[in-house]
C-alpha cells in the first residue's frame, strides 16, 4: 500500500529531475560564461553570497565539467526514481544535490518557503526512508531473485547473487540509455541555438575613482558636469539607447547592469537577483530585467520587482555620464 502511495511522488520526483538535468544539457547558454544563466555565473553569484562560499570558489574554475555533472546526476537520479531502480540511492542523492542546490543558489530566497530546493530536499525522504516499494525495478529484480529454480527454492546468498547480477544487467542498460538520450538532446539543443543572452556588451572594469564635482546621487543621472563623483566604468557610446551593458559594481563588486532608456538617460542596477542570486539580464523586446534562473521580472526603470518570485525589487546604482562621455558609477 505504501508503495502504491508513493507512485505520485516518485513520478513527479523522477520526470522533475529528468527534466532538468536534460534542459541544462539542451540549453547551450548553460555553459556559457558570458550568459547570465551560466552554470560559470550562478556559481559567482553563489561565491559571493553563499554561507559555504569558501567551498565554492575552488570550483568556479571547473565550472563546465561540474555543471555536465550536475546534469548528468540530475538524470541519473531521475531515472533511478522513474524506475525504481536503486531507489534509496537516487534519492540519498537527490537530497544531497538538492541540499547543495539550497545551499548555493536558494539560500537568500526569501521567505525561505519561496525557494524550491528546500521543499525538493524533504519531497526525496520517503523515499529514501520507505524505498520504492512494490511497483518497481527494485522490487521486481528481488523478487525474480528468490524465484523458484524447477523445484528447488534457491538459498538467500543465491538469490542475493542473482539480484546483483540482475541489477547490475539493468544498471548498465539504463545508463546507456541515459547516456544517448543525454548526447541526444545535448545535440539538438546546439542546433537549435538554446537561449541568448540579451544584457548587451560588457563595460571594461572599474579604473580608479575619478575627481571632481559631485553629482546628486540618485537611481539614475544624464548627462552634465564633467566627471562626475564616482568610478568610470566605460564609454556611454558602448550602452546604445533602448539596450543595456554589464559591468562590475566598483562599490560591491556585484554584476550590475546599466540601461540607456532614452538619449541621455541612463539607469543602472545591482544585477543580482534579490529572490536566489541569479544575474538578471535585460529583455530589451520587454524593456525589463528578467532573471534567467526562475522567472522573476523587475521594471527596466525603476527595478521595481513586477513579478516574483523575488519579494523585492534590485538595488539602484547612482550612475552619470561626464562631458568625456564617460559613464561614472557612485
Amino acid at each position: 500500500m505504501l508503495g502504491r502511495a508513493l507512485l505520485p511522488l516518485r513520478a513527479f520526483l523522477g520526470f522533475t529531475f529528468c527534466f532538468a538535468g536534460l534542459q541544462k544539457l539542451a540549453n547551450p547558454g548553460f555553459l556559457q560564461a558570458s550568459n547570465p544563466g551560466s552554470i560559470q555565473a550562478q556559481l559567482a553569484g553563489a561565491a559571493r553570497r553563499s554561507p559555504v562560499h569558501l567551498l565554492i570558489s575552488p570550483l568556479t574554475h571547473v565550472a563546465v565539467p561540474l555543471g555536465i555533472l550536475i546534469a548528468l546526476a540530475e538524470l541519473a537520479i531521475g531515472l533511478g526514481t522513474v524506475l525504481g531502480l536503486w531507489q534509496r540511492l537516487a534519492a540519498a542523492g537527490g537530497v544531497a544535490l538538492s541540499l547543495l542546490l539550497f545551499l548555493t543558489v536558494s539560500f537568500h530566497a526569501s521567505p525561505y518557503y519561496t525557494g524550491a530546493d528546500i521543499v525538493f530536499a524533504f519531497a526525496w525522504t520517503p523515499l529514501l526512508l520507505a524505498g520504492a516499494g512494490p511497483l518497481s525495478g527494485d522490487a521486481m529484480i528481488a523478487a525474480r531473485a528468490r524465484a523458484r529454480r524447477g523445484s528447488r527454492r534457491p538459498s538467500a546468498q543465491e538469490a542475493s547473487r542473482r539480484e546483483v547480477m540482475l541489477k547490475g544487467t539493468m544498471t548498465a542498460v539504463t545508463a546507456v540509455t541515459g547516456v544517448a538520450l543525454a548526447g541526444m538532446v545535448a545535440g539538438l539543443g546546439r542546433l537549435a541555438g538554446g537561449t541568448k543572452a540579451t544584457s548587451g556588451t560588457t563595460l571594461p572594469s572599474p579604473a580608479q575613482p575619478a575627481s571632481g564635482p559631485a553629482k546628486t546621487p540618485g537611481p539614475s543621472a544624464s548627462g552634465g558636469g564633467s566627471h562626475p563623483a564616482g568610478t568610470a566604468i566605460g564609454p556611454a557610446k558602448d550602452v546604445p539607447v533602448g539596450s543595456a551593458a554589464s559591468f562590475t559594481d566598483p562599490r560591491t563588486g556585484d554584476p550590475s547592469i546599466v540601461i540607456q532608456a532614452s538619449a541621455g538617460k541612463f539607469v543602472a542596477f545591482d544585477a543580482v537577483c534579490p529572490h536566489a542570486g541569479c544575474t538578471v539580464q535585460y529583455d530589451q523586446s520587454a524593456a525589463q530585467l528578467v532573471c534567467p534562473c526562475h522567472g522573476s521580472q523587475f521594471n527596466a526603470s525603476t527595478g521595481a520587482v513586477e513579478s516574483g518570485p523575488a519579494a523585492t525589487g534590485l538595488n539602484p546604482i547612482s550612475i552619470a555620464m561626464g562631458s568625456n562621455d564617460q559613464l561614472y558609477a557612485e
